[in-house]
């Protein structure tokens, strides 16, 4: 149960040290290095829901045949559906933007900001819940040793990704200890998740895979229709499409190095 806790909070300490870069830095972040890191948590969060979710998943049902590929296609199009209905249902503003989503609401673009960030965190705790229970509970293709590769691979891409929160906190009129509390709060939703997942996954077992081909859904709907678009548009594109392979080869290393 230790390590599962430990799993749990790295994520949320890598959230942390990014959003600190708000002592450290200017009002606002250079349009280069936030496509670059765009970029770079687009590539860990693929890399991840391949290596970590959805072959994991497959190879759990392999003994099904062409069979196994069906728990995996499932629970990944319920994730893409479970996000696109969250999106829609609740109000919140990208960075960047200023054209809020979702339903009407009175909420400051502070707690729209908050909002969307949310929306954003909740795969990854998903994620790095459902390989902690399934290392956990000894199922196949999931060691105890992968299941912190992404837990590290996750907190690293938090890294980059509490900066981008927190600038734009500051540049809201936020004091740099508001920012920088925003901005670690908004990762506080990923630990949540994750022990939500895994006490759930510690009960339904058998329906493990589809629980992992989930969190890759939910991930990837992230990816599509938030970073990848952010990271592309405008100026420095290519620097996006640099983070990201960067990012995907060094959480693809780390799930075969550590798994």
């Amino acid at each position: 149960m230790e390590t599962i806790v430990i799993g749990l909070l790295i994520p949320l300490l890598g959230t942390m040290l990014g959003s600190a870069f708000v002592f450290l830095m200017k009002d606002e972040m250079p349009e280069q290095v936030q496509k670059s890191l765009l970029g770079f948590a687009s590539g860990v969060m693929v890399a991840a829901s391949v290596w970590s979710l959805l072959i994991p998943a497959m190879e759990m049902n392999e003994a099904k045949g062409a069979w196994s590929v069906f728990p995996a296609s499932v629970g990944f199009l319920l994730g893409i559906g479970f996000l696109l209905l969250l999106d829609e249902l609740t109000p919140h503003l990208h960075i960047g933007s200023s054209n809020p989503e979702g339903p009407r609401s009175k909420l400051s673009r502070t707690a729209m900001l908050a909002l969307a960030v949310t929306i954003h965190n909740l795969p990854e705790g998903m994620a790095v819940g459902v390989v902690l229970a399934g290392a956990e509970q000894g199922a196949s293709g999931i060691s105890l040793a992968s299941a912190i590769a992404v837990s590290l691979g996750i907190a690293i891409q938090n890294i980059p990704e509490g900066a981008i929160i927190s600038m734009p906190m500051r540049a809201e009129g936020n004091s740099r200890w508001r920012s920088f509390m925003l901005g670690s709060m908004s990762g506080a939703v990923e630990p949540i998740g994750g022990l939500a997942v895994v006490l759930l996954a510690s009960m339904l077992m058998p329906v493990l895979p589809y629980m992992l081909s989930f969190a890759a859904g939910a991930m990837f709907y992230v990816v599509v229709e938030e970073l990848i678009p952010e990271a592309s548009s405008g100026k420095h594109s290519n620097l996006s499409t640099i983070g990201f392979a960067v990012g995907f080869v060094l959480m693809m290393v780390l799930d075969v190095v550590m798994g």
